[in-house]
């Protein structure tokens, strides 16, 4: 008599067991800040010697990024963004979520947000378009990445696009004499010890670059 088989686990039953059990990284902790252009290869020069890649030196990327919306589902407006590689066509676009970030806790050294990245076809712009969602802005990055353990530190030039959905080097323009510096780390659930772990590193940055946690909110605020 043949054994009997197994029923298939659904792929939504396994996602959720799999983060009721902290194995999805799904929360992201985040330290941000900037260097001018002038002092920037001094910066990198500084994190060739203290991160993982020495041998290889940093990864360089290229990418374009919009970032879409969709109003009247939720209270807060339901943001995604997209990402892909330009200097690397064949490589799946990056649909990413990210969540409100978390100050509440002063004794965590970083910013806490829910962070969700997915590997997606081309076609996920038309799709979201097809479900409602609108882009709001669009954005080209180039710069550098570097690995230290689980953390990541990226050294990225932001250019803002002068026409609508054309990457060219002659049709973008940065928006700023500086680079924008980002720390973080992807991990699950109450994985708190990772931020002080930022903090050390961070610490060895300066005074080069003051990585700190940014509080978006005081920045939308006009002034009193």
């Amino acid at each position: 008599m043949e054994a009997l088989k197994e029923a298939p686990i659904p792929a939504m039953d396994s996602l959720a067991s799999a983060m009721k059990n902290n194995i999805v990284p799904n929360q992201e902790y985040l330290l941000q800040g900037s260097v001018l252009d002038s002092a920037v290869e001094v910066l990198l020069h500084r994190l060739r010697g203290l991160c993982d890649n020495v041998d290889s030196g940093p990864e360089t990327f290229h990418d374009h990024e919009m970032c879409f919306s969709i109003r009247n589902v939720t209270p807060q407006p339901l943001t995604l963004r997209v990402r892909r590689a330009i200097d690397y066509l064949d490589m799946p676009y990056q649909l990413r979520y990210i969540g409100q970030p978390e100050l509440g806790d002063k004794s965590r050294p970083t910013i806490l947000r829910n962070s969700i990245d997915v590997a997606t076809t081309p076609t996920i712009v038309d799709f979201l378009t097809e479900m409602g969602f609108r882009m709001d802005f669009e954005y080209i990055l180039r710069g550098y990445m570097f690995r230290k353990g689980r953390m990541k530190i990226t050294v990225s030039k932001i250019f803002k696009m002068m026409v609508v959905g054309k990457p060219a080097p002659e049709s973008v323009d940065p928006i700023s004499q500086s680079y924008l510096v980002e720390l973080s780390v992807l991990a699950p659930s109450n994985q708190d010890a990772i931020a002080e772990d930022m903090r050390i590193f961070a610490e060895q940055l300066k005074p080069l670059v003051h990585l700190e946690k940014v509080d978006y909110k005081r920045l939308t605020q006009p002034p009193m």
